[in-house]
């Protein structure tokens, strides 16, 4: 029915029927009359926050038939990259690699002389020898890492969801072992002697880190020494391991795209993988924008409009999200009007509290870093480690690059390893890029100056203050910043919180 015959029928209905402006026509007396609920008929005239919609006798007109198409497909985009970022991610991971050549699993990324800013990898850090590769369960099936002594492993699926812990967190106790990752769906026979991990994607990331006892250099000839990754269908004749090179190199993106791209990376995500990995509710709300397994992603015109439109708002969520985050778990200091926060809510590495998904704390950890294992929030003093992240100062403003700014830690900082601060982009979440090729300071740097009563001063600016150049961290005019404070083996006044950082603060403005 065309508009103006829905509009003429509206007419001829409001003078038969005494209809007004403001509701739904009246209904004559009939014999089988009963009175109407009203809220359950529809004006013919809605006044919303995206427009008026009109009806006629509850139905719509065709302009309020496209207003209301047009929110719900936007509205299922942005939901679609929240609920899909940690996948999206994962897969720009896993294209960051196959675009400096490495795609097979014996192929190792190591940073032998740690990240520096150079590398474009979310919430990356200076202090860990850190190490990683991708399995391709698809084409290789069932796949073996031997893994070395003193090593932290990580097995994680293309949806970034924990798969198991391997080395020091894991069923090894840091003492070395072979691992069989299994492909989705796999039945036939599983040999003896491996711990054995499930994985629910063809795609498997085995991300590392190596501890560095002596020396960076001796930890990472010892990975690259005894590290192990090969089909087990190969495992008399293993592939030779092939270790490449990172510190320094430039042409390595991982960070996923805020722009249309996004859901051109996750239809390939969604052709690449076993759909299976999603429930039929979330493949559901993915398909609804056009992207279905099998089928060729091709929006028309209006739908590449409103999903350019939609990530825009999705992006802009996540950084609001990202720097003043609603749920209330994600502050360290609760009660309290401190800046310091925390990855995982209520250090919640599944996300959940009393059985419910905490779609924002998810948000926040995958739209700022990398990586999920419940190693990185534990509570029991010595193991692991924990993060307290800021990215305002202490007056709740944002940190401005020009200006001068100090961070102190008290005496004796509760830590069985080591602590650092790194220094991030606010624009990419990676290590912010100036004249300092380690964007942080570790607690064994040479030049850090202890205060006499063994309490730390950390500066920010862009230019070292006088007598605090080995406690200082470079910042840039015109550039906003945020730092994380990273506790290895956190003791138990960090964990009970008797001992706190102090805020970030102003010294000098610009």
């Amino acid at each position: 029915m065309r508009p103006n015959s829905i509009a003429l029928m509206s007419l001829a209905a409001t003078v038969v029927l005494g209809a007004c402006a403001s509701g739904p026509a009246t209904q004559p007396r009939m014999k089988m009359t009963e009175p109407m609920p009203v809220s359950i008929t529809t004006p013919d005239e809605v006044k919303t926050s995206i427009g008026t919609l009109e009806y006629f006798d509850g139905v719509p007109t065709h302009d309020t038939v496209d207003l209301l198409y047009d929110y719900v497909d936007r509205a299922r985009a942005v939901q679609v990259f929240i609920d899909m970022l940690p996948a999206v991610s994962m897969y720009q991971l896993r294209q960051g690699q196959r675009d400096i050549g490495a795609k097979e699993c014996h192929q190792i990324l190591i940073w032998d002389e740690l990240m520096d800013s150079k590398s474009l990898v979310l919430t990356g850090n200076n202090t860990s020898l850190y190490t990683w590769g991708f399995l391709d369960l698809e084409k290789d099936g069932p796949t073996v890492i031997e893994l070395p002594a003193d090593v932290l492993g990580i097995l994680d699926d293309a949806y970034m969801r924990y798969l198991g812990d391997m080395g020091a967190a894991g069923p090894d106790k840091g003492k070395g072992g072979k691992y069989l990752v299994l492909p989705p769906g796999y039945e036939g026979d599983v040999p003896s002697g491996y711990y054995v991990v499930k994985s629910p994607t063809y795609c498997v990331w085995n991300m590392m880190r190596g501890y560095v006892r002596d020396s960076v250099k001796t930890a990472a000839d010892g990975i690259k020494s005894k590290l192990r990754v090969y089909p087990l269908s190969r495992q008399d004749d293993p592939p030779k391991m092939e270790f490449i090179g990172m510190s320094g190199r430039k042409g390595y993106n991982t960070v996923p795209p805020n722009d249309f791209s996004f859901y051109e990376l996750l239809d390939k995500l969604i052709q690449e993988e076993p759909i299976e990995f999603l429930d039929p509710e979330l493949r559901g709300t993915i398909a609804a924008i056009g992207i279905v397994k099998g089928k060729p992603f091709k929006p028309d015109d209006r739908m590449r409009r409103i999903l350019t439109d939609a990530v825009a708002i999705a992006n802009g969520y996540a950084r609001a999200n990202t720097v003043f985050p609603r749920d209330p778990g994600q502050r360290i200091y609760q009660g309290t009007d401190s800046e310091w926060v925390m990855a995982f809510a209520d250090k919640s590495t599944a996300f959940e509290i009393d059985g419910a998904r905490r779609m924002d704390s998810r948000l926040w950890m995958h739209y700022n870093a990398i990586a999920v294992t419940p190693a990185m929030a534990l509570t029991k003093p010595g193991a692991g480690s924990d993060y307290a992240i800021a990215g305002l100062d202490g007056e709740h403003e944002p940190l401005d690059g020009a200006a001068t700014y100090k961070l102190h830690l008290p005496p004796n900082v509760p830590v069985k390893d080591n602590w650092s601060v790194t220094i991030y982009d606010t624009q990419s979440r990676c290590m912010l890029q100036t004249d300092q090729r380690y964007a942080g300071i570790n607690s064994s740097a040479k030049g850090l100056k202890k205060n006499a009563d063994g309490s730390f001063d950390i500066y920010f600016a862009p230019m070292a203050p006088a007598g605090h150049e080995g406690n200082w961290i470079q910042t840039i005019p015109g550039k906003s910043w945020f730092i994380i404070l990273r506790a290895y083996g956190p003791l138990q006044p960090w964990i009970d919180q008797t001992w706190r950082p102090g805020e970030i603060e102003l010294v000098e403005g610009n």
